[in-house]
């Protein structure tokens, strides 16, 4: 499998999984599929929406990991300054917590419905909490 999908609000992503840059959190996350959760807006990293999963132990380390992630790309924390998240650049963003800095697996890239993330982080900024489903595509 190379892509998933991502249903976000009412949005529709296609994401890209970066197999080669991040095999251990891409496998991982392919265990939890369907993955279905509540998106939120960001607090301290920019133009970004976030999954907070609190103490869920992924048993991961790092890889592919990045504090500046590009506009569509999608990170998974596996946990450790601060709680495990999945953190999902829709613009500018540099990745952090009340903690500082922070770097998170980079294993999705949005590849279709590129021309709706500002929409969808401005959505959830201005509204709310949003459904979020990844699912094998």
């Amino acid at each position: 499998m190379e892509f998933l999908n991502i249903q976000a609000g009412p949005f529709a992503f296609r994401a890209r999984l970066e197999l080669d840059a991040a095999p251990e959190t891409c496998a991982r996350f392919l265990e939890l599929l369907p993955f279905k959760n509540k998106v939120i807006h960001s607090r301290w990293s920019g133009e970004a929406v976030w999954v907070p999963l609190g103490d869920f132990d992924v048993g991961l380390g790092f890889e592919n990991h990045t504090v500046h992630p590009s506009r569509g790309d999608i990170l998974l924390y596996p946990g450790g300054f601060s709680e495990t998240e999945i953190l999902f650049a829709y613009g500018s963003s540099s990745f952090a917590s009340k903690m500082g800095d922070l770097a998170g697996n980079h294993f999705l890239s949005v590849v279709e419905g590129n021309e709706n993330l500002m929409e969808f982080g401005q959505l959830v900024l201005w509204q709310g909490a949003q459904d979020i489903v990844f699912s094998a595509g």
